[in-house]
């Protein structure tokens, strides 16, 4: 997401962060499978540590993004609530909502690769323009 913004030029607009929502996760860095892919396509990751995902980051940002079921699960164990309804799962945004394909299971990072970009961009492209993109 942070590199499709870069692109777009918007990246001032928007606060974007990534966050664990199980411990076991936690300060584990970028997988050399999706390291390679980015690198590939030009993308940019750094030396990102997950960090824990906290209850307090439900006000912190007007989303609150998922990859799959799972993640839903987790992140609403620890949000605990969403009345403002912003929990979603990434492909919710596109024509064909489901699952990101889960490369920890499937070892397939480009499919994954598509699934991450399908999604933000269909993200970007829904989202309404002026609106707080925290």
């Amino acid at each position: 997401m942070r590199h499709l913004v870069r692109e777009r030029g918007i990246e001032a607009e928007f606060q974007i962060d990534s966050a664990a929502a199980t411990r076991d996760a936690v300060g584990m860095g970028v997988h050399r499978g999706t390291r390679e892919v980015l690198k590939r396509h030009g993308v940019a990751c750094g030396n990102h540590r997950a960090r824990a995902m906290m209850r307090a980051d439900y006000d912190r940002y007007d989303l609150i993004i998922g990859m799959d079921q799972e993640n839903l699960y987790d992140m609403r164990r620890i949000l605990r609530t969403d009345p403002q309804h912003k929990i979603h799962l990434l492909l919710d945004w596109t024509n064909a909502p489901r699952d990101v394909a889960d490369p920890w299971y499937t070892g397939d990072f480009d499919t994954t690769f598509a699934d991450v970009m399908t999604g933000c961009v269909a993200l970007l492209d829904k989202w309404p323009k002026g609106a707080s993109r925290g």
